[in-house]
């Protein structure tokens, strides 16, 4: 095995190849979901589609959609494509709107899993020799036992911490020698402030790198994580659908996250018309299992708005490229008129400094007309400063936000640690609007 690489053959391998395994493989599992799942073979039939009409990746866009009510509209083990003995793993999403979307795994997806995050973990310099601190949660939620299996694979030391009891999980790392922290990344930012109110720096801790998913984070936020816990962020990306965390990850680079596509089939589509988009164009993400056994979506479409590209990357892997999600368009807001991801006003927040990275979006509407206030926690620096600067950096964020987004907002600064913390994915939207 290369020291950069956990799998070379797969993640440098040329264009040409990629496509060639790509075909094989969606021609089988297609040729699996038909023969299994009665929901895809109806689907299909709709359609007028065969297995038999699938012989190349390009093919794919012949293919109807999955989107998550059919998951739940199957709940929980309809569109399974294996008999119940052979899942050796059943995990869930977290539910908060309807039923929960299940998902299950043989011993052979377990294994590919894992294979993807030691991918990941290899290429934000994790080796056989660290302490892999997993701080996302473990249960039911990908994220704990995918980061566990995949620091395993790769031979790391694993300690399982989960979430909670943030100072005893500072004392942890420095007494358990922890180097690549894996958690969300406003836990990340949380773990950080909890070091610095200790009285400890990232000196005290033998922290190297960082792997921050589930939850959408700006550069601005990497930096913040950065400079708090003296380390490396990198990205890591994946939903429960398609496996859980390890689809796609950061390299080196830092700029844009390598899709295992060897295993999944990445598109951009528009997503009000479901055209397939160009390369390079933003759009909703879609992805198809080429390689799952349990359960193998076919175009799923995960609401994440994102880019494709095959620039040519500085540490040698071949694997597309997806940007950072900028959104997700199901959790986009639409207030009077304009489209706002919570995501541009955490960077505007972090690019005007003095304000730490926790707020709360409150959209309401008022009169017939929507309104939005910002809640934005206040650094320690500037909760001591005077009336007149924190007035300041209130008309400063408004006016940042207004020219930004081309709406007008209300900015509500409030004393540090006012906002409630985060173990899992924060809380960011409170939509109050009847709509």
């Amino acid at each position: 095995m290369s020291e950069q690489y956990w799998n070379p053959a797969a993640e440098c391998a040329p264009l040409h190849e990629t496509e060639h395994l790509q075909s094989l493989r969606l021609s089988r599992v297609i040729r699996k979901v038909y023969d299994n799942v009665a929901y895809y073979r109806k689907k299909m039939d709709q359609v007028g589609i065969k297995p038999e009409d699938i012989h190349d990746i390009k093919d794919i866009a012949k293919l109807p959609f999955t989107v998550k009510q059919d998951l739940r509209d199957n709940y929980p083990y309809g569109l399974f494509a294996v008999p119940m003995e052979q899942v050796s793993r059943v995990h869930a999403s977290s539910g908060t709107t309807g039923k929960q979307t299940v998902v299950g795994y043989t011993k052979n997806d377990v294994e590919l899993w894992s294979e993807c995050v030691a991918r990941a973990l290899t290429a934000i310099g994790a080796r056989k020799h660290d302490f892999a601190h997993i701080s996302f949660g473990y249960g039911l939620f990908t994220g704990g036992l995918g980061l566990h299996y995949g620091a395993e694979k790769l031979g790391a030391s694993v300690i399982p911490v989960s979430t909670g009891n943030t100072k005893r999980q500072i004392q942890i790392m420095k007494d358990f020698g922890s180097s690549v922290l894996c958690c969300t990344p406003s836990y990340a930012v949380y773990l950080g402030e909890t070091l610095r109110d200790m009285g400890m720096t990232p000196d005290d801790i033998n922290l190297k790198a960082g792997l921050f998913g589930a939850e959408p984070w700006t550069e601005n936020m990497r930096l913040q994580i950065e400079q708090l816990l003296g380390i490396k962020a990198y990205d890591i990306y994946g939903l429960s659908e398609i496996i859980g965390p390890g689809v796609a990850f950061e390299c080196s680079e830092q700029s844009g996250m390598h899709i295992n596509e060897d295993h999944f089939y990445a598109e951009i589509v528009d997503p009000d018309t479901g055209e397939v988009l160009p390369e390079g164009e933003q759009g909703e993400l879609v992805f198809t299992c080429l390689t799952k056994e349990a359960l193998p979506l076919i175009r799923y479409r995960t609401h994440d708005i994102a880019v494709l590209s095959r620039k040519k990357c500085s540490c040698g892997r071949t694997l597309i490229k997806m940007s950072k999600p900028r959104g997700r368009s199901d959790d986009m807001l639409i207030i009077r008129g304009v489209n706002v991801f919570p995501s541009q006003i955490e960077s505007v927040l972090l690019d005007l400094g003095n304000t730490a990275p926790h707020y709360q979006l409150i959209v309401d509407r008022i009169n017939n007309k929507d309104t939005l206030e910002i809640v934005v926690e206040m650094s320690d620096d500037l909760f001591s400063d005077s009336v007149r600067k924190i007035e300041e950096k209130g008309r400063a964020i408004r006016a940042a936000v207004e020219s930004t987004l081309g709406i007008s907002a209300k900015v509500t600064l409030v004393e540090p640690k006012s906002l409630e913390r985060s173990e899992g994915k924060s809380k960011r939207v409170i939509d109050k609007r009847n709509i």
